[in-house]
């Protein structure tokens, strides 16, 4: 069974993330914001990451750049989420795989993590 970290500010969101991606069979775990990711971290290795770029404490930016940082997880893809276009942020921070457009459909967040894990989504 694939591990999926979730990294999301909005509790409502990152459940919703959670119940969807629970559905599709992986196991999932959450994190508030980078700083608390880091420390999810240290006890776990996920097969993926899904952050959120704002937050408080520690931003999607900031934690990404921590996680390609460690030799034991540079290689773990990133699913970068945003309201702001991609555009705009990817000339400040390109540490991810893959950017995911807020708000998403449910269905696009599974077909962009069975990618990002090497799954036939469909």
């Amino acid at each position: 069974m694939k591990t999926v970290l979730v990294v999301e500010d909005e509790f409502g969101v990152a459940d919703l993330i959670l119940t969807a991606l629970e559905d599709e069979g992986y196991r999932v775990l959450k994190a508030a914001h980078g700083a608390q990711a880091l420390e999810r971290l240290g006890q776990e290795k996920p097969d993926l990451i899904i952050s959120d770029f704002m937050m408080p404490i520690m931003d999607g930016p900031t934690f990404a750049a921590q996680v390609k940082a460690m030799d034991d997880l540079a290689h773990v893809p990133i699913i970068m989420m945003s309201a702001v276009p991609e555009t705009a942020l990817r000339a400040r921070f390109d540490r991810y795989e893959v950017f995911l457009q807020k708000p998403f459909r449910i269905d696009d967040l599974v077909e962009v993590v069975g990618k990002a894990l090497g799954k036939d989504a469909g």
